[in-house]
């Protein structure tokens, strides 16, 4: 089981109890903004390097289609993954497991503090 499998089924159970039918729904937005906040990140940061090594890289225009391209794919394979058997079966896996629990209201606040310092990183191109 994956951090990010961890984490879903964190806020998955937190969730759980007040808006049963929306939990998955909302575990499933969580991961999918966390991992592509953490993209984001990861992007920017690459493409700062690369500007202050003076290499050439692709144009702005392309990056920003290859990032939305890259952001539906994340969010299209987390569907895929967290909704049927696969859920279920991970799900099993997590309740036998006596995992860690971690605050939920710093699993909350990972996405956006990914994204600012990723548009720090973003200003400083």
């Amino acid at each position: 089981m994956t951090t990010f499998d961890q984490f879903f089924f964190t806020v998955f159970t937190a969730y759980k109890p007040r808006f049963k039918q929306k939990a998955n729904s909302i575990a499933l937005m969580y991961i999918s903004a966390l991992q592509i906040a953490l993209f984001f990140l990861l992007g920017v940061f690459v493409a700062t390097f690369l500007t202050k090594m003076n290499a050439s890289t692709i144009s702005s225009d392309k990056a920003w289609t290859l990032f939305v391209l890259s952001a539906f794919a994340i969010h299209i394979k987390n569907w895929l993954k967290y909704n049927g058997k696969t859920r279920k079966v991970l799900n099993a896996k997590f309740n036998r497991s006596k995992a860690s629990s971690h605050n939920l209201m710093l699993l909350l606040s990972l996405p956006f503090v990914s994204l600012i310092l990723g548009l720090i990183l973003l200003q400083s191109i």
